[in-house]
């Protein structure tokens, strides 16, 4: 049975593993799941994707589906507006942080939140048998959406002090990476009061500025601008704009597990005896962080599809990844940069100072990497873990090595991409960063 969705939606280059039939027969499979529409779709920067549209388009109408197409929008933007106005699903054009010669579709249910996983299954047993139907229909009709960025602005701006901020004037240094966030951040700190200094503001499917995915090493450039303009804080977006990840003024980047922790102890004080989901290679300074609160975190595999799923069963207050991918389910339980992004402002208020607020965090001790690795290398690596490691382990996702509470590695295959990832938690810097070169050498030798 071929596996069609990997840990966030289906990806591969555009012309080798995702070819225009393979996307046609996605789709007619969809439309056998979904049954009826409308069907909203949206799409980001990269580059093929209007090609891309116009197969996904055809392929629901051949089947009686209407689409509404919203056009360039990032990721949470396309998903709120499947959750707030009368759509059957939502359709997501993108690859996210991938590189660019990757495209990918993201599904969306009506409740906002990408499908589940065992309707992921559902799909990929349609689409393995070919039993979508081939009678004739009477073809759906396509349409161009309302504006859902004004839909998504107006929703992040009702769940914060909007005034309060207007007051403060708070300069935010916005790195847009060429990612579909650019046609809504400057918008949205305007309306905000803020003054927005943006850089790789135009989109661009080549992502000539830093790439789509912001990791610490290519933010230098936000780090610098941050400075530079004495500004409060700086923001950078991966390519569909549902991850973010922040500097303090001084331009040091903060890690997704620094910034989560800092969300969470805001929305906690103000929502005690809430749940947090997260996945099991986040920092452990998560549960210290909740337990002032009498709050409760619940861990759940890699993957936002799972964490967001696991927020609205649990009914979950709050969600995130290691990443930078933070939810608030009061707007949608689903990453969201922009309004992460706008919690922070709502956060700094009068005091504009990111750095203070992190003095007090519990210390939290965290480092990642990726190696190139096939799935196959990836599961014999894991084996091979098994019998060189004196810690205990738990196979749920990858391999997580523990050897205290907040003293762990844990190594796992990419779901978007031919590599593994490794994560490591220390107790302090120095044991952080001998117990995480310990296991690259394991892992370097073992790849050798």
């Amino acid at each position: 049975m071929k596996k069609l969705f990997g840990t966030n939606g289906i990806r591969g280059v555009f012309g080798e593993e995702l070819t225009t039939d393979l996307i046609r027969d996605v789709i007619l499979s969809m439309a056998k799941y979904f049954e009826k529409g409308p069907i909203l779709i949206g799409f980001d920067g990269r580059h093929n994707n209007k090609e891309i549209l116009e197969v996904v388009c055809s392929a629901f109408n051949s089947r009686g589906l209407d689409v509404q197409v919203s056009g360039l929008v990032p990721t949470p933007c396309l998903q709120y507006g499947t959750k707030k106005l009368d759509v059957r699903a939502g359709i997501m054009l993108t690859a996210s942080h991938n590189p660019p010669q990757y495209n990918g579709i993201k599904v969306v249910d009506s409740d906002g939140v990408e499908i589940s996983r065992e309707a992921e299954r559902v799909i990929e047993g349609i689409y393995n048998e070919k039993s979508w139907d081939t009678n004739s229909v009477e073809l759906g009709k396509r349409e161009e959406s309302t504006d859902i960025i004004r839909l998504y602005i107006d929703g992040i701006k009702s769940l914060i002090d909007v005034k309060e901020i207007e007051s403060t004037k708070i300069t935010v240094v916005a790195d847009l990476g060429n990612g579909a966030q650019a046609v809504v951040i400057e918008k949205l700190l305007g309306e905000l009061g803020c003054n927005c200094i943006a850089i790789n503001g135009e989109v661009d499917g080549s992502f000539p500025g830093r790439g789509p995915e912001p990791t610490p090493e290519n933010l230098q450039g936000l780090s610098k601008a941050v400075t530079d303009n004495n500004a409060s804080f700086g923001v950078a977006f991966d390519g569909d704009g549902d991850r973010s990840i922040f500097c303090d003024k001084d331009g040091k980047i903060l890690t997704g597990d620094i910034s989560a922790l800092l969300l969470t102890r805001y929305l906690l004080a103000k929502n005690p005896e809430s749940k947090v989901i997260t996945t099991i290679n986040s920092s452990s300074a998560i549960e210290k962080i909740s337990s002032e609160t009498n709050s409760k975190v619940i861990r759940t595999k890699v993957g936002s599809v799972d964490v967001s799923r696991k927020m609205m069963t649990e009914n979950g207050l709050i969600g995130f990844e290691e990443n930078g991918g933070f939810m608030f389910s009061k707007h949608n339980s689903v990453r969201d940069g922009a309004m992460t992004m706008s919690i922070i402002i709502d956060m700094l208020g009068a005091k504009k100072d990111l750095a203070k607020e992190l003095e007090d965090l519990p210390r939290s001790f965290t480092r990642k990497g990726k190696y190139k690795c096939s799935q196959i290398q990836a599961q014999s690596l894991t084996e091979h873990l098994k019998t060189v490691s004196d810690g205990q382990f738990t196979t749920v996702d990858g391999i997580k090595i523990n050897f205290a509470e907040n003293r762990w590695v844990m190594v796992r295959a990419s779901g978007t991409e031919p590599i593994i990832r490794v994560y490591c938690e220390g107790e302090t810097k120095e044991d952080l960063d001998k117990l995480y070169q310990q296991y690259c050498d394991i892992i370097e030798k073992f790849l050798k």
